[in-house]
């Protein structure tokens, strides 16, 4: 299959790779969307503080944001997951060890191993098939949801988590500084709080006329 494989700073490469096959109670899907996540030029450019973490995993297949459709399934994931062949699906980003202190409290987003899709563990979905590895956290994605639409669910995800942690009340005032992708799900999903005024702040005045539209 073809797959964008990172082998370092400015050196993305487009090859032939293995296919990836199931083991147990892994799944492997056939990508159908895979998105473009801020941090992806930053590990092509090698810039901020995710370049030196991708580097120590190298080769690794890029992309963290993605949808599939469900082509083979290891022994005992069509039960753990509920999933048949030909379902949609899609894995949280980080695959957790499911042993450290934070794993074992539920917190598995804050694992200590944070293995995560095309960054520091497994292989990302800038390729034709994926593997959703043993101990992933996988979810079935409705069959009338676009795959240009499920592709979503990870950035807004972030989005809504942000979100929610900010526990936004009715007599607050919001400030959202960035008007990117994240930054755009995050004053939708802030609006439904109703907050008493939300405010988006952006140099550039495309997304802020986005930002209008969107609410």
């Amino acid at each position: 299959m073809k797959a964008v494989v990172i082998y370092g700073k400015e050196d993305f490469r487009y090859q032939e790779v293995e296919v990836p096959k199931a083991g147990k109670e892994e799944v492997v899907v056939k990508v159908a969307r895979c998105g473009i996540c801020a941090v992806d030029p930053k590990i092509l450019h090698g810039k901020g503080y995710v370049p030196p973490i991708v580097a120590k995993h190298v080769p690794i297949i890029a992309g963290h944001e993605f949808i599939g459709e469900v082509v083979e399934l290891g022994e005992g994931a069509k039960e753990k997951y509920d999933l048949e062949v030909g379902d949609k699906a899609i894995a949280e980003n980080i695959v957790p060890c499911w042993k450290c202190h934070y794993c074992q409290l539920g917190l598995y987003h804050m694992c200590d191993v944070h293995k995560i899709f095309g960054i520091s563990g497994p292989d990302g979905g800038w390729a034709e098939y994926m593997k959703y590895p043993q101990g992933s956290i996988i979810w079935k994605v409705p069959e009338d949801m676009p795959y240009e639409i499920a592709v979503a669910i990870e950035p807004l995800a972030c989005a809504t988590h942000g979100v929610e942690r900010a526990n936004i009340q009715f007599s607050d005032t919001v400030v959202i500084a960035g008007g990117g992708a994240i930054g755009l799900f995050m004053l939708q999903v802030a609006k439904l709080k109703n907050p008493k005024m939300l405010i988006m702040s952006d140099p550039l005045e495309d997304r802020l006329s986005l930002a209008k539209e969107l609410g």
